[in-house]
């Protein structure tokens, strides 16, 4: 490999890990304000009866604002080239688009939305992290 190539690799992974981070604390800024939101006013979003996951909108509240805390945490660990940040980072993207298909009835264009950013972060990270060695 000559060295443009190996340069080329390497902005080219800088730029998705500098992606990924952004996205990374962008997300983590709207699960925070969304469980803001529910704590303070949990009137706001509407409830869908007989749903099979059924939970209270405050107590979704504090856990979106904790988990928010904790992705803006990941993603400027992430900034500062941490080495467990890129999994930690893709772990907690996983798991947020699991909770946040459970609060698909709850608001969905919302939810699919943060959905696919944190597809977005799994593959920006999994690109750097696995991809070409």
């Amino acid at each position: 490999m000559t060295s443009t190539q190996s340069s080329s690799k390497t902005a080219w992974a800088s730029g998705l890990t500098a992606f990924a981070a952004f996205m990374l604390v962008l997300n983590g800024m709207f699960q925070a304000f969304q469980g803001l939101v529910a704590v303070l006013n949990d009137n706001l979003f509407v409830r869908t009866e007989n749903y099979v996951f059924g939970f209270d909108i405050t107590a979704w509240g504090w856990f979106h604002l904790l988990w928010g805390l904790l992705v803006i945490v990941v993603g400027i660990c992430l900034f500062m080239k941490q080495e467990w940040a890129a999994i930690g980072g893709i772990v907690l993207a996983i798991l947020q688009a699991v909770s946040m298909f459970w609060f698909i009835p709850f608001y969905p264009i919302w939810s699919i939305l943060i959905i696919a950013l944190d597809v977005a972060v799994i593959w920006a990270l999994s690109t750097v992290r696995f991809g070409n060695r």
